[in-house]
């Protein structure tokens, strides 16, 4: 039977419950923002994710991590549509030879004592860029373990794909968004264009 006091204990459970989520919308919007590809979309992807959140208030586990249980919502929401879903599969392949030529740009650079050139410049916007580039499954990966911070089985379990494949796609997507760099170190006058031709890498 209730009781008098269950309704301030629940009410004090909905508004911590509240409070947590809220705490954590900062983080939701730049996950948000990684995956879309524009402000508008990012700002829906976060609405819907706190309406979903807070219905589904029933499934939340005390004590469970609140940041991570809403990135997985952010993420569900984000690939439910099925034409994305099917896009996420079939992304599922190997390296390119476009890939195989940004790693040995890189290794060109290592060698020539060049690769401590990003420190010298802003590479938030030629990051920002490259990522809106990438490919769904890849921004996933990127946004999980190298913005958010999380490891490899931990975004293996929230995108519910083998350790390896977050793996296989953290490589791809890392080596793509050092090619974008590359590019920026270019432009900005940081890097000759020699070594692009001789590697085939796109300018």
């Amino acid at each position: 039977m209730t009781t008098a006091g269950d309704t301030p204990h629940n009410t004090t459970d909905a508004l911590s419950f509240e409070d947590d989520a809220l705490r954590c919308l900062d983080d939701v919007a730049r996950f948000a923002r990684s995956l879309t590809r524009a402000p508008d979309d990012a700002d829906d992807l976060v609405q819907e994710t706190y309406l979903r959140a807070f219905r589904s208030r029933h499934t939340w586990r005390e004590g469970a991590d609140m940041r991570r249980w809403l990135f997985t919502i952010c993420k569900n929401i984000f690939l439910r549509d099925e034409e994305r879903a099917r896009h996420v599969v079939a992304l599922d392949d190997e390296p390119t030879e476009e890939t195989l030529s940004v790693v040995r740009l890189h290794n060109t650079i290592v060698a020539n004592g060049e690769s401590s050139l990003f420190d010298r410049i802003d590479v938030a916007p030629a990051i920002a860029r490259a990522m809106q580039q990438l490919a769904e499954p890849f921004r996933l990966v990127v946004a999980l373990v190298d913005m958010e911070g999380y490891g490899y089985i931990e975004a293996a379990e929230m995108l519910g794909i083998p350790v390896g494949t977050v793996r296989s796609r953290l490589f791809r997507a890392r080596r793509v968004l050092q090619d974008a760099l590359l590019v920026h170190a270019r432009d900005a006058g940081l890097l000759g264009t020699s070594a692009f031709r001789e590697k085939g890498v796109r300018s």
